[in-house]
């Protein structure tokens, strides 16, 4: 059987989430994904991407605020809506 490995809140791995490096591997990969999201983003409001991407608008502030990792579907979304791959190492 697989050990279920825990995913840590943003809160837990940094205190100034996204902006500062995180030795996690996990983390530091949904972090570098926040801050591609963030730049992607640009001038276009969450909202306005939310419904391009098919997803709920907390969904996205959760995940840039880093309550919340995006799963596969979400990060999928996302790089359609906003036309760019976001996932670190997908480029």
């Amino acid at each position: 059987m697989t050990e279920r490995i825990p995913r840590n809140p943003r809160a837990a791995l940094v205190d100034q989430w996204p902006d500062t490096p995180t030795s996690d591997p996990a983390g530091e990969a949904v972090r570098r994904f926040v801050l591609n999201l963030r730049d992607a983003l640009g001038d276009r409001s969450v909202r306005a991407v939310a419904r391009d991407a098919g997803l709920d608008e907390r969904t996205i502030r959760h995940v840039l605020a880093g309550s919340v990792w995006p799963d596969l579907l979400t990060v999928s979304r996302l790089e359609r809506a906003v036309g760019v791959n976001l996932y670190p190492g997908a480029n």
